[in-house]
């Protein structure tokens, strides 16, 4: 008798093709759905660069491409008071960032290696007091520096201040880094001689190279784009304000209509060091981010 042949079923073939297919088209969808919402997010930019080279009127307009271009904006941007609010800003924003970089660093390095009493609690201290919003102590905060002289064109050494004062609450993320470190590296040093400063400066943080850029980007744009307590800070003195706040007062009825296509171009001024920043050192950032989400 002539055995029958077992034909290979087509249901697994088949069953795969149909989970690729599905794949494929959830991911389009995706990849669809993203490319709106890049859109959508661009499109306000794109209309506040194409605003700051119109040249043919400085006030608002119902179309959006000029229909004279040219670089007078920005040129009229060196005739105010722009320069020094760019400059202001980029003071307070780099004093910060290199002394909070500092404060976030040492502060997450002490709870991540150290064992000592209370430790615990003062973290979950530092978590709980982290929760209240800022909003609440603009009130007490400004009297303190309107005593100590810090206010109005006296604003900028003010702002440093306040942005820097409670610095070590924000260990959290570079915590978190530094306990995917071994602790081997550091009692193979401390076998060596070296000390607790060498430890952290030699060892740890250039092993930390991402998490440290991620605290200097952060403590870098915090200021840069901070505009509410600035402008509660530095009301009323052009000396003190920085570009937001000053930016800000060109939209005031009294002076939109002379000043909205120089608004734009301050904008772009504005972003355009930001961007350039983020985007170079974006791939550490979100190691950063990643590496420190971790539980300590």
């Amino acid at each position: 008798m002539s055995e029958k042949r077992v034909e290979p079923s087509s249901a697994p073939v088949q069953q795969h093709m149909g989970l690729k297919a599905s794949r494929a088209i959830s991911n389009t969808a995706i990849y669809v759905l993203l490319v709106i919402i890049s859109v959508i997010w661009l499109i306000p930019f794109v209309c506040i660069v194409l605003q700051s080279f119109r040249v043919e009127s400085t006030w608002q307009v119902g179309y959006v491409i000029p229909q004279k271009w040219g670089l007078d904006n920005y040129r009229n941007l060196l005739q105010t008071d722009f320069t020094r609010w760019y400059l202001n800003t980029f003071i307070i924003a780099l004093i910060t960032a290199v002394l909070q970089t500092v404060i976030v660093l040492c502060m997450s390095y002490t709870l991540s290696r150290f064992r000592f009493k209370m430790r615990g609690p003062l973290m979950r201290f530092m978590l709980i007091l982290g929760m209240f919003p800022g909003m609440l102590t603009m009130i007490i905060l400004y009297r303190v520096l309107k005593d100590l002289g810090m206010t109005q064109e006296n604003a900028v050494p003010g702002l440093i201040l306040v942005y820097i004062a409670s610095s070590g609450m924000g260990y959290y993320v570079s915590k978190g880094f530094f306990d995917t470190i071994p602790k081997s590296l550091d009692e193979a040093a401390r076998v060596d001689g070296a000390t607790r400063l060498q430890v952290l400066y030699k060892i740890i943080l250039p092993l930390s190279k991402p998490i440290v850029i991620y605290t200097i980007l952060t403590a870098f744009m915090g200021p840069w784009g901070d505009f509410v307590f600035a402008r509660y800070i530095s009301f009323g003195a052009s000396a003190g304000k920085n570009v937001a706040v000053g930016l800000y007062d060109w939209l005031s009825k009294d002076q939109i209509n002379k000043s909205y296509t120089m608004f734009c171009a301050g904008g772009v001024l504005v972003a355009l060091p930001v961007t350039i920043l983020f985007m170079c050192l974006q791939r550490y950032y979100v190691e950063g981010v990643t590496g420190g989400a971790v539980k300590g």
